[in-house]
């Protein structure tokens, strides 16, 4: 069996000697950062509902106690925000909507059946995908922006009380949609069988890559599309 043209197809021996495609998904440089922005917000939403609730302020152990947790979930933030940018700035056009997204959510019971040669052939991200990339595009700045507002320590002087009530208010708002869009977006790696190696090792199978994503691995081994994240050196 030959190699495809696309240097993100390749060929791996198995154990058991047969050979089997692998399909390059996402380079070092983007799992690190995934994961940096995954660990981020594990650890405000934990430091936030210690904020948020008398009832969870047990939480601010893990952070060295309440003062403590006051300064660093800001901080925290920042580093949530400058991983999401770039992962927005790296990602973002392969996000847009095109014609297959609307058959795809028309069919989502086919998809969630398993049967997803009912729907069209989809690209490197589907409907589902692109919803909650574009959600997070929302949620993420509209936090950092309603945390400056009430960032006291450096900020108080910027906005009226009244200002930092309406702020408090849409964070928690905000901060709740997070957490239940990550949530989401947690379940589905984990339910869709093969996904979460994508971000730990980098590559899929073919069988993976064609079941889930047929229009992507298809364009990867004509050489119509260049790959989104191409690999690093380091990898």
């Amino acid at each position: 069996m030959s190699t495809p043209a696309s240097s993100d197809v390749s060929l791996e021996r198995a154990p058991d000697g047969e050979e089997r495609v692998r399909v390059g998904r996402y380079s070092l440089f983007t799992r690190l950062n995934h994961w940096t922005l995954a660990l981020s917000f594990v650890l405000l939403a934990l430091s936030g509902m210690a904020l948020f609730y008398p009832t969870f302020f047990g939480l601010t152990v893990l952070f060295g106690g309440g003062q403590n947790t006051r300064w660093v979930h800001p901080i925290i933030g920042c580093v949530l925000l400058l991983a999401w940018l770039v992962m927005f700035l790296r990602y973002a056009h392969h996000n847009l909507p095109d014609g297959t997204d609307i058959a795809w959510l028309r069919n989502i019971g086919a998809v969630l059946r398993g049967n997803e040669d009912e729907v069209p052939e989809v690209g490197r991200y589907n409907a589902g995908q692109k919803l909650v990339f574009w959600a997070f595009g929302v949620l993420v700045p509209g936090l950092f922006l309603t945390g400056v507002v009430i960032w006291d320590q450096y900020f108080y002087d910027w906005t009226s009380i009244p200002q930092k009530r309406i702020a408090v208010l849409a964070h928690a708002v905000m901060a709740i949609g997070m957490i239940t869009v990550w949530i989401t977006h947690a379940y589905a790696a984990v339910w869709v069988r093969g996904t979460i190696q994508a971000m730990t090792r980098g590559y899929v199978s073919g069988g993976w890559a064609f079941r889930h994503h047929r229009k992507w691995l298809r364009d990867l081994v004509s050489g119509r599309r260049t790959p989104a994240a191409p690999t690093t050196p380091a990898e």
